[in-house]
């Protein structure tokens, strides 16, 4: 039961809305929960997100009004965020609910606010900074100096998790992120929300022969191995999306490599629908196309690492490529050949993440936390008969009381 009690003004913050990636999906839905709620964020771009943003209240900063709100150029505008998303007032508001896998979390709230994050990811390029640094010609030049901001961009990251009252992780895997580099024991861990109902499996006779990716075309996606597995092998696959590797994707592939570029929800859904497999072959942190694409009755060939581990079930759901290799993963593309799979199973184990377990789960937690933050304030201290439990289908997602950061 999804509790109601909106005797609290709140708003949502997310880093940017320049794209229509998981993590937008998930504020679309938080924005569809509180309607009311204006939405903070950097920069702006309505055409390049998703268009249920579109009656939204959308508050964004002086980043806006820069050259560098260009959807090309966003990204260069990086190590001006912080000092974006620390300008907003929040002066008035009882919740501020913060979608962050880069800044948002580094709001400024006044004592009496209960700030909590949904966090994606603890900012992938600042920790993980080894595989950014190393990818193109580009960044290996600017390494020198990038160490140097991304060091002090370290530091600012482990400190504004300071001022977050409680962290909801998008899963396990970022739950353990949280806990190294904030010291912070997570709240709740709350699956993104999958839409089942846009998904549909396609009659036997209209599933071919080809795999799928679906994927912003990202370095850290891995693209590059599906490619290069199918080019040795010969199998056809389909890409859809677009991205800054696309050129360099593109010179890679053979001739049973097919790009479709970015294609309307509802052709997404039929691709999905009319695959062999998905091809899943970065690390994520969670990943909500593997869930799709089972949603439309389809299995997933996936990492075994990350938020895949949390979402693909081996030898039922899909199966797992143990390293991120071309022959690891060709040996699992010819498994998943002669793996049997009934749509209507892995249509059950997609309902598991339906949006509307996710809205009744953060609807719950936010009123749990708003009352909890109301205790502290009070002077009052949480005991057993104030934590919050959450009783789901995942029996890992059993929540306990405010962590204080541990230090």
């Amino acid at each position: 039961m999804v509790m109601t009690d909106r005797s609290y003004n709140l708003a949502v913050v997310h880093d940017d809305l320049m794209q229509a990636g998981g993590a937008e999906k998930v504020v679309a839905v938080m924005h569809d929960l509180y309607r009311d709620a204006p939405i903070y964020t950097a920069i702006y771009d309505p055409r390049s997100t998703l268009r249920a943003f579109a009656d939204a209240d959308v508050r964004t900063s002086y980043l806006q009004k820069s050259p560098l709100s260009n959807r090309r150029l966003h990204k260069f505008a990086f190590a001006s965020y912080p000092v974006a998303f620390e300008q907003f007032d929040f002066s008035g508001y009882d919740v501020v609910l913060s979608s962050s896998s880069r800044f948002a979390k580094g709001v400024i709230t006044p004592p009496e606010t209960c700030h909590i994050c949904y966090c994606h990811t603890p900012a992938r390029f600042v920790w993980r900074h080894h595989e950014y640094l190393s990818r193109s010609a580009m960044t290996r030049l600017l390494a020198p100096f990038m160490r140097n901001v991304l060091s002090r961009l370290r530091t600012w990251d482990v400190a504004s998790s300071l001022g977050v009252d409680y962290f909801i992780a998008n899963s396990n895997n970022v739950a353990s992120r949280i806990r190294k580099y904030y010291r912070r024991d997570p709240a709740a861990v709350i699956y993104p929300p999958i839409e089942t109902r846009l998904y549909r499996p396609a009659p036997p006779d209209e599933v071919g022969q080809h795999f799928l990716i679906v994927s912003r075309l990202v370095g850290y996606k891995r693209i590059d191995l599906a490619i290069e597995a199918c080019n040795r092998l010969r199998l056809p696959l389909r890409i859809v999306g677009g991205g800054p590797e696309e050129n360099t994707l593109r010179r890679l592939a053979g001739p049973t490599v097919s790009f479709l570029g970015r294609l309307p929800d509802a052709q997404v859904a039929d691709e999905y629908a009319r695959c062999k497999a998905l091809i899943f072959p970065g690390e994520e942190d969670f990943g909500m196309t593997p869930l799709e694409c089972m949603a439309s009755g389809r299995p997933v060939v996936g990492f075994g690492r990350g938020g895949a581990l949390e979402t693909i079930v081996d030898g039922q759901t899909g199966l797992f490529f143990a390293e991120q290799t071309v022959d690891s993963l060709a040996s699992a593309l010819m498994e998943i050949q002669t793996l049997s799979v009934l749509p209507e199973v892995l249509q059950a184990h997609a309902a598991r993440f339906d949006v509307a377990s996710f809205r009744e789960q953060l609807s719950n937690f936010v009123a749990w936390a708003v009352e909890d933050h109301r205790s502290h304030m009070r002077g009052g201290l949480a005991d057993e008969s104030h934590e919050f439990r959450f009783h789901g289908n995942d029996p890992a997602s059993q929540y306990g009381r405010r962590n204080r950061p541990t230090l």
